[in-house]
């Protein structure tokens, strides 16, 4: 996947930028638009890669499939419309509404052994289940690779995670990942490929396989993959894709690591895990960080010295992360103990389908039958709580309450938008378990249940099917397929539209240096992409740059005060809302600097938390350590993200410093600038800023952003 074919060079892990050439490209509903706007730009009569866009994203959960599928169609039709029309005239495949999540639609359709794609969304890694090399990526990213161009990546490290034994009982391949962000936390990863291998590793289903792969995403890894084995097979044959398996099993020495580098990882990885499957104990991770593990046998003890609400009102399943028919089976086996052992779930239970071929399938089997039989709600085939996309009853009271779910993430306001719902992270079956209980602290290995006869019961260990035993089924898929021409096709964009907006190039730079710029804000601790862009109800603003520019920075934490949404304009001298400062900053002719902590932007792969910044007149974000794809976001369109030499320059800034680039002129490779903080009483001081631009990255800054530099070559 060279872009040049073949190395001709010894890559630099961690250090040396490499052109790439992915097999295909895949986008969601809400990043699909910015990134096909920017198509549109390119210059190009069709996608040169197959790619496709999935609607997942845009449908709220609220009362049930049908109804809310509708709902969404209602609301959603302008923007559904354009993607459909824009796929089909750029030769790219389009997932109608209800057909399911982007990475469950790939998993089965797309991924294949040794193949390398990207996508606009961070959980792309999905794919890494079916030992595909999968990365999340911007939309501008995918432009790129949509207009045949390389796409660039500073070459991994390798993080190798020896699995030895084999799940059991309650433990699931969910916990496998829950104990590794337990370790390396939601930054350990960053910049790097985490491979797993090991007889423990071939013992996991595929779907097992890219749900570990999926949260990779959340401990910042570049993608996590496995090595071509049986349960691939299995799965690929499963999914109608047998002559994938011929093909693969041509070149099976070549899907997986050598001999040599598993018997002796430690001379071959940067750093290696060893994890034993056998000993491995079912993981309940949070609240509001993914990396906050705790075994099932230790949370009891950990509660008391908590102040988290013990009692669970609601159990979620589903998401990219956790909908498999083997994800649906085994919570389904637990679903049905309440019922056959008189007890009535203490909390609700709301189930999202990974897509119509699960969704049909588990339906023919009885699956939906047991949840429904015990008052869960069926949601559509869509992402819905997961990304805040859930019309949860009450949640604008904003009580104190915990709920568990078998999603990825679990960032404050993230589910619900109510910052004080604690959400804990498990496997489906352990929501199922818990959920039923009613209690954080339940343990299903050793705690009793009273039914409703006064009985006490345990729930036995959950069983389930790897694949269904009589074969996937599908009525309707939910696929279009493009135009075989699509010349004659109009996109419109409809003037005054609140949804959609066409793009208009950001200027390039002057050649100066930056000076007399303003700080719109210094954030305090955890910065993510939901803190810089939310999502939610801000999705519908997803393909109009100026419109969701108003959500730009509302979550995070002003470190002056320690409120949100609140900063001072120095013009003024007042408080105002982020966007709103930033936009008066921008009418004065003022540039700005965001500055943040650790791992800033870590999360989604949004690149609107880059384009809302750089719309509204932020020039550069300097930081103590970005988080990968954000950074690649920030450069992309044309911005400076930089980090602060000595960390501890951070306190240095200021509420109302002015600052003056000195050195910007000399913008180089490798080559640290210099930034003067002129602080209001009249003294000054210089502190050293690092950079990892290479050159093409600095003509992107100097273009004013990498989809200008595209329509100049082209």
């Amino acid at each position: 996947h060279l872009w040049d074919g073949s190395a001709t060079e010894v890559f630099g892990r961690g250090k040396s930028y490499v052109d790439f050439a992915p097999d295909r490209v895949a986008m969601q509903d809400a990043t699909a638009q910015m990134a096909l706007l920017q198509f549109m730009q390119a210059g190009k009569g069709k996608a040169a890669v197959p790619s496709t866009v999935h609607a997942d994203h845009l449908i709220q959960a609220r009362v049930g499939a049908d109804k809310d599928l509708q709902d969404s169609l209602n609301k959603n039709n302008e923007v559904f419309n354009f993607l459909s029309s824009v796929s089909s005239k750029y030769g790219i495949g389009f997932w109608k509404p209800g057909a399911g999540i982007i990475h469950q639609v790939v998993l089965e359709n797309y991924a294949f052994p040794g193949g390398m794609m990207i996508g606009t969304d961070s959980h792309t890694v999905n794919a890494g289940g079916l030992g595909m090399v999968a990365i999340g990526v911007g939309g501008a990213d995918a432009v790129d690779v949509m207009a045949g161009m390389p796409w660039e990546l500073k070459f991994p490290k390798l993080i190798g995670v020896k699995l030895v034994g084999k799940l059991s009982g309650w433990t699931a391949p969910k916990d496998v990942i829950l104990k590794v962000a337990g370790i390396l936390t939601v930054k350990g990863g960053t910049g790097c490929i985490v491979e797993y291998f090991g007889e423990g590793a071939e013992s996991l289903s595929g779907t097992g396989k890219g749900t570990i792969c999926n949260m990779g995403a959340e401990i910042g890894a570049t993608t996590s993959t496995f090595g071509y084995d049986d349960s691939m097979r299995r799965y690929l044959s499963a999914t109608g894709r047998q002559d994938v398996v011929d093909l693969a099993d041509q070149v099976a020495e070549h899907l997986t690591g050598d001999a040599e580098v598993y018997a002796n990882p430690e001379q071959y990885f940067d750093q290696v895990i060893e994890i034993d499957l056998s000993t491995l104990e079912p993981h309940i991770n949070g609240p509001f960080t993914p990396d906050l593990a705790t075994p099932v046998s230790e949370m009891k003890t950990r509660l008391a010295g908590e102040d988290w609400p013990v009692d669970v009102e609601w159990g979620l399943i589903g998401s990219c992360t956790n909908s498999s028919y083997e994800d649906i089976s085994r919570a389904a086996s637990i679903a049905a103990q309440a019922t056959e052992k008189g007890l009535t779930p203490k909390a609700e239970f709301g189930i999202n389908p990974g897509s119509e071929q699960v969704r049909y399938t588990i339906a023919r089997d009885g699956f939906i039958d047991i949840f429904e039989n015990i008052g869960a709600t069926i949601f559509t085939n869509a992402c819905g709580p997961c990304i805040g996309q859930w019309a949860r009853s009450g949640a604008d009271e904003q009580k104190k309450n915990s709920i568990v779910h078998s999603f990825n993430r679990n960032f404050s306001k993230r589910a619900d938008g109510n910052p004080n719902t604690h959400a804990f992270v498990t496997s489906p079956e352990m929501v199922a378990a818990i959920a039923i209980s009613g209690r954080l602290d339940f343990n299903p290995l050793t705690d009793t249940l009273t039914n409703k006869d006064g009985e006490e019961v345990m729930l036995t260990e959950p069983t389930g099917h790897e694949l269904p035993p009589r074969g996937f089924d599908v009525e309707d898929p939910g696929y279009q397929a493009p135009a075989k021409d699509g010349s004659g096709i109009d996109v419109v964009v409809k003037e005054g539209s609140d949804r959609l907006q066409l793009l208009s190039p950001f200027a390039p730079w002057d050649g100066e240096n930056i000076t007399g710029a303003k700080l719109l804000i210094k954030a305090f601790g955890k910065c993510t992409t939901d803190h810089i862009s939310m999502a939610g109800p801000w999705l519908r603003y997803r393909g109009h740059l100026d419109n969701i520019s108003n959500n730009c920075l509302i979550g995070a934490v002003n470190a002056f005060g320690g409120e949100t949404n609140a900063v001072v304009n120095q013009i003024n001298g007042e408080v105002g809302e982020v966007p709103a400062v930033a936009r008066a900053y921008k009418a004065a002719g003022i540039s700005t600097v965001v500055v943040g902590d650790h791992n800033y932007g870590e999360g989604s792969s949004r690149e609107h938390a880059a384009m809302e910044p750089r719309h509204l007149g932020v020039m550069a974000v300097i930081v103590k350590s970005f988080a990968r794809i954000h950074e690649t976001n920030l450069k992309k369109q044309g911005m400076l993200g930089l980090t602060f030499a000595v960390e501890s320059d951070y306190d240095k800034i200021r509420e109302d410093d002015t600052f003056n680039f000195v050195d910007l002129s000399g913008f180089a490779v490798d080559t640290q600038l210099h930034l003067e903080l002129a602080h209001a009483d009249g003294s000054s001081e210089t502190i050293a800023l690092n950079h990892t631009y290479n050159q093409a990255q600095i003509d992107w800054f100097k273009a004013g952003s990498a989809l200008n530099l595209i329509k100049q070559q082209n």
